[in-house]
């Protein structure tokens, strides 16, 4: 989920161990921030998350469905949140879509590499996994472009063209059926058709990740099973713990496993719980329930939210973002989970994280060292 622009009713969001474990050594003394006196973290936390490379692989610069934010230069506040955030990684992706969506596409990639562009004493852009490495030792924030469908491929050789112009990332569909395959609110899932195979094909030898976040389960599936590689679930949650349609079964999610793909766990309280309260506790379990069920190196962060989240937005603009989604998505009155809804979320999960006697080494891999792998072996 992110919001899109310009805005469209299926486009409308462009813009989670068992042996695994070890038992840690808590530090319980807490460290304020200056940026955010009211929260304090323990020096272990604020250690690692240092320590971290944090890729957050579903994190929108900014939810809004202004078409002139990409225009926006950030003020000092807005640029220390950003540093601030112990985030370096930004996988920027939007949900695009509709008869126009190649020229969409080239609109929004201009659109936020030329915001990027404006801002860049905070951004820089990735062309490889190096990048991010180089961002984090310059201490920027290094934005991943994605979008959160493949309708822009009018042909298979679009995608290279893509890849030329910066596209990382692609999800095959959205929640509805394209050329593709199905999307995960779809009545029917027909899985990947004879042109998703060969879109398939396309981008993994041009070197972008593939994503089924939002695909349907057969989607889903028969995806993995035709990559040659590992591909990517950037955003999504674990439909044993929740039953909603965007979220996964345990047989995608092993099966993702097998060929070396990796699991983002997002904070969108739906698809976390399905009762209140839901919080970032709660956001744990499912990286509990995916560490357990296929290992530590295939589970990942995908928040699936831009630093301060949904119920933030301007009134207006929320309830027209909640609007543009089927019933079968299930709307409760906030989007974002307690705990997890502020410029400093990822403190607030390696705290959990620590308190369920995760390693530092595992806690790294889940923070961002387990995408960082993926995007170093798929990208090349």
């Amino acid at each position: 989920m992110a919001l899109s622009f310009p805005v469209t009713r299926r486009a409308i969001f462009a813009g989670a161990v068992g042996a695994a474990l070890s038992a840690p050594m808590i530090n319980r003394g807490a460290f304020a921030f200056a940026a955010a006196p009211a929260q304090s973290y323990s020096r272990r936390a604020i250690d690692l998350v240092a320590a971290s490379l944090v890729i957050d692989m579903l994190a929108p610069l900014k939810i809004t469905l202004s078409p002139d934010y990409i225009a926006h230069r950030l003020t000092d506040a807005e640029a220390a949140e950003f540093r601030g955030s112990g985030i370096t990684g930004f996988h920027n992706a939007y949900g695009l879509g509709g008869p126009n969506a190649k020229a969409q596409a080239m609109e929004y990639l201009a659109g936020w590499q030329g915001f990027a562009g404006r801002n860049s004493h905070v951004f820089t852009l990735v062309d490889d996994a190096a990048d991010l490495d180089r961002a984090k030792k310059d201490g920027k924030c290094a934005v991943i472009m994605g979008i959160q469908n493949a309708d822009q491929f009018e042909s298979a050789e679009d995608v290279a063209l893509f890849r030329r112009l910066g596209l990382r990332c692609a999800q095959l569909t959205y929640n509805s059926q394209n050329r593709i395959g199905s999307g995960s609110t779809d009545r029917v899932d027909g899985g990947i058709s004879d042109y998703g195979a060969a879109i398939i094909a396309a981008m993994e030898k041009a070197g972008m990740l593939i994503d089924v976040s939002h695909c349907g389960d057969r989607t889903t599936l028969d995806a993995i099973a035709i990559a040659g590689g590992p591909i990517a679930i950037t955003h999504s949650n674990a439909r044993a713990l929740v039953d909603h349609p965007r979220v996964k079964t345990d047989e995608a999610i092993r099966a993702l496993a097998a060929k070396g793909g990796v699991m983002g766990i997002t904070g969108v309280r739906m698809f976390v719980r399905a009762t209140d309260p839901t919080d970032v506790g709660h956001m744990a379990d499912h990286i509990d329930h995916v560490a357990k069920l296929v290992g530590i190196d295939h589970v990942g962060i995908g928040s699936d939210a831009d630093l301060n989240g949904y119920d933030d937005m301007k009134p207006d603009e929320y309830a027209l973002l909640k609007a543009g989604y089927k019933d079968s998505y299930a709307f409760r009155d906030k989007i974002d989970i307690d705990g997890f809804d502020h410029p400093k979320k990822v403190f607030d999960l390696t705290e959990e994280l620590i308190r369920r006697r995760y390693s530092d080494k595992n806690i790294k891999a889940v923070l961002g060292g387990n995408f960082r792998r993926l995007l170093g072996q798929v990208w090349g």
